[in-house]
């Protein structure tokens, strides 16, 4: 996640769920895994491709995953 995605980026498209949304399910809800993201916000509930570059199905690719935002929380 090199690459810096303002707080309004949509990461889960179906769902239009924004990565503010996801940080504070984590930083505030407490979501640590993709299930609870999913029961929290709705994002990658639908074609799972948010979730991981594995389960991008679609032809253009997602810019970033809800993995790599999880995995990022997690460390700190």
């Amino acid at each position: 996640m090199a690459r810096s995605f303002p707080h309004s980026f949509v990461v889960c498209t179906c769902k239009h769920v924004t990565l503010g949304e996801i940080i504070y399910s984590i930083k505030e809800k407490g979501a640590t895994t993709l299930e609870d993201l999913g029961n929290l916000t709705d994002a990658g509930t639908c074609c799972k491709s948010c979730q991981n570059s594995q389960s991008d199905i679609g032809v253009e690719k997602m810019e970033l995953y809800l993995e790599e935002i999880l995995n990022k929380f997690n460390k700190e």
